[in-house]
């Protein structure tokens, strides 16, 4: 085997134990907006207990945060060849984006939705998620355990490879 063989392995090997979580709009100011509805808990808080359950389970995690829609198009195009699995809370893009929408789609690994809140408990605007149809699972309304059972969520789809699990929920 060549040392680019071993590389390509080692990368390949490495992605099948990581995890991306993304992060939308307005995420960066949790722990002091809103935190009747979000929380008191800051993003770093949540992506620190992420983590944590992440390297229990024998995983990797990354983490971005962006305001910008592109910023996030583009870290769901990279991660196709970097992660095993997806984690998203696209926070306002949640109800509009095409464009997440449309690179999600293009994923053929596990996408978990995680939102803080029940969107369906609240304003009739957050009811729409076009995010959901591309996603194995959708996590809302558990707060701050939201990320660390997504977590758990992504690595058991992973453990068990479930063949054609993302591909089936997408078509339903």
């Amino acid at each position: 085997m060549s040392d680019e063989d071993l590389s390509e392995v080692t990368s390949q090997q490495n992605a099948q134990r990581s995890l991306l979580v993304l992060s939308g709009a307005n995420l960066q100011l949790l722990g002091s907006r809103q935190p009747e509805i979000y929380g008191s808990a800051t993003l770093d808080d949540h992506m620190s207990a992420a983590r944590d359950e992440a390297r229990g389970l024998g995983f990797s995690l990354e983490s971005l945060q962006s305001n910008h829609e592109g910023d996030l198009v583009d870290a769901i195009g990279q991660a196709r060849s970097v992660h095993a699995a997806l984690i998203i809370n696209p926070g306002a893009f949640t109800h509009y984006s095409w464009a997440i929408h449309d690179a999600l789609a293009a994923c053929e690994f596990p996408i978990i939705e995680v939102h803080l809140s029940n969107p369906h408990r609240r304003e009739a605007w957050r009811h729409l998620s076009v995010v959901s149809s591309v996603a194995t699972a959708v996590i809302m309304g558990l707060g701050a355990s939201g990320y660390p059972m997504a977590v758990r969520a992504a690595a058991a789809l992973l453990d068990t490879q479930q063949p054609g699990l993302a591909e089936a929920s997408t078509q339903e």
